[in-house]
């Protein structure tokens, strides 16, 4: 049986900051900003697929989010996970735990037999829902509404990484979700000073994009 990683949560948010920077999972350009599909103008990009391809990185994600799901979540009997980055890193944790997975499209099929959840999932059953990355959580709780239409009970979810957005908050208080983040925007702040990604006079610019993404210009 695999061994879940003890949850000491700021060392966990440490390592795990540490580990995408590390991969290039996590880039920082706050002079060259990256653009998001949503216009916003951003000095960071996160892709946390790139861990699957890093068997020390893979390992160390899929024990510590299912050593947070049995911490927060003891009383789950399903783990879904959210297409499309959700999918393979729900499949390893429900694995670790020995638990049934299902995962959920952004809409259903439009062939077949026009399925969204993919898997097995019973009314009442109690959920976790795994996803990669929040950032104003409201594709991810799309998947939480599909989930209560279908009769289960969605105990909350759970990320590799949040940026900590003020309307993600929001979002989730106003849909009644816990949300438990293995590591955040504040943490990989930190770690990448530490780790000589940034400069000290960076700092500034990067805090000021995360209170307001819409409108930050660098």
């Amino acid at each position: 049986m695999q061994t879940t990683v003890a949850v000491n949560r700021p060392e966990v948010a440490r390592q795990v900051a540490a580990y995408l920077l590390n991969i290039e999972a996590i880039q920082l350009r706050p002079a060259q900003p990256f653009k998001w599909s949503s216009g916003w103008n951003s000095p960071i990009y996160c892709d946390n697929r790139l861990a699957l391809s890093f068997p020390e990185v893979r390992t160390f994600i899929k024990n510590a989010l299912a050593g947070a799901i049995k911490s927060h979540f003891p009383a789950v009997e399903l783990i879904a996970g959210v297409a499309t980055a959700g999918i393979a890193q729900g499949a390893l944790v429900a694995d670790v735990l020995h638990l049934p997975y299902a995962y959920v499209r952004p809409e259903p099929k439009k062939h077949g037999m026009g399925n969204q959840i993919e898997g097995r999932v019973l009314a009442g059953q109690k959920v976790v829902v795994l996803e990669d990355l929040i950032s104003t959580g409201g594709s991810s709780l799309k998947v939480v509404d599909v989930l209560r239409e279908a009769g289960v009970e969605v105990l909350g979810m759970i990320s590799i990484f949040t940026y900590g957005f003020s309307i993600a908050d929001e979002n989730f208080k106003q849909k009644g979700v816990e949300l438990v983040s293995l590591s955040n925007y504040d943490c990989l702040l930190t770690e990448a000073l530490k780790l000589d990604y940034i400069e000290s006079s960076q700092l500034e610019t990067l805090s000021k994009w995360r209170e307001d993404p819409g409108s930050w210009d660098a």
